[in-house]
């Protein structure tokens, strides 16, 4: 077995592993720090939108010997307006130009096919008026506030209430940082954008609902013993999906970084970036939220009951009494590096509840 293989195999029996919920608090610190970064950015910097939302033309050339410095240029004289220019695999041209009337596009045309020496008739031109833009904005909200209520809804149900309510603050957390990072970038934002965030959402939601799922398998009947505390049965479900969370992360972001790094960034190919800019950061902070924010809140919640605390008391009780006689609750197993006793594989030979 390899070395990460064993290791998930030791976390998942709870023989080795990390105390993420007893050290929420700094957790907590840095996802307020990142937060208030993305939200200060987002204030001063603002979105760079897209002309999907805001309106404006695209012209597609054929292919040209002009650079994309003058073209840039010639463009800005033309309308009047800033310009995004990027050359494409076919020798052509891609001319961006957000903010322009439909009514002044068939004179900006015009004008582009004689400095760019192409015919006016070969140019490609895509126009969107700012109310198309209006009404795509608005369904993109809708269908972000209609898929956080969904979530809600399903977590009360499969879960509990403030499983839900640790997801949809997880689920924020993702989308505010993803935000923050494209105002800070100044990257465009476009409907690839906006189905990126969404496709971001369902992936921490996923890596959300895996630690979930365990925990409430393992705090099953969690009233009737006394050897582990709710906290303490949380970590050990953030520590036995830890190496799978990893790996299916590390997996997803591969090919993601190849679009943004290489393709948008090496080969130049812009557009790419739209949408994997927020699908890296995405992928990212929702397998950082997964582990450090969502089940570390469903404990401060969760620990919160009078059923919680009494068990708490029992457990501590339990072992105030049994270090008095010299014994060990613990015992072999133990996580390392932690304060607090931690959980050790259930039915483990020579255990006894």
């Amino acid at each position: 077995m390899s070395k990460l293989g064993d290791l998930g195999a030791k976390l998942y029996r709870g023989e080795v592993g990390y105390d993420f919920v007893g050290k929420r608090f700094l957790w907590y610190g840095v996802s307020i720090l990142i937060t208030i970064t993305a939200i200060v950015g987002l204030a001063v910097q603002g979105l760079n939108m897209g002309i999907e939302f805001k309106g404006g033309a695209v012209f597609t050339t054929p292919k040209t010997s002009v650079s994309v410095a003058r073209a840039t240029e010639e463009a800005k004289k033309a309308s009047g307006h800033e310009a995004i220019v990027q050359q494409l695999g076919t020798g052509g041209l891609r001319i961006q130009i957000s903010g322009l009337d439909t009514d002044d596009a068939a004179g900006v045309k015009k004008q582009l096919a004689g400095d760019l020496k192409v015919k006016e008739g070969d140019i490609n031109a895509d126009l969107v008026g700012p109310s198309w833009g209006e009404q795509i904005a608005a369904k993109a909200w809708t269908g972000l506030a209609v898929f956080m209520v969904l979530v809600v809804i399903y977590l009360a149900i499969a879960f509990e209430w403030r499983m839900a309510v640790a997801a949809l603050v997880a689920l924020i957390h993702d989308l505010t940082i993803t935000v923050g990072i494209y105002a800070l970038v100044g990257f465009e934002v476009t409907p690839g954008t906006v189905i990126g965030l969404l496709t971001i959402l369902g992936y921490s939601l996923y890596d959300t609902v895996v630690v979930f799922d365990g925990l409430k398998e393992q705090s099953k009947d969690i009233t009737k013993q006394t050897r582990y505390t709710f906290s303490e049965i949380a970590n050990r479900s953030i520590n036995g999906t830890l190496v799978r969370s990893i790996n299916t992360t590390v997996v997803a972001l591969l090919p993601v970084a190849a679009l943004l790094f290489i393709g948008g960034g090496f080969l130049g190919a812009g557009m790419l970036n739209d949408i994997s800019l927020s699908l890296f950061v995405g992928l990212a902070a929702g397998a950082y939220s997964s582990i450090f924010i969502a089940t570390p809140l469903v404990v401060d919640l969760k620990e919160r009951e009078p059923a919680m605390k009494a068990l708490r008391k029992r457990v501590l009780a339990k072992r105030a009494s049994a270090a008095a006689k010299g014994e060990s609750e613990a015992g072999d197993g133990a996580y390392e590096g932690t304060d607090q006793p931690q959980i050790v594989a259930q039915g483990r030979a020579g255990r006894r509840r």
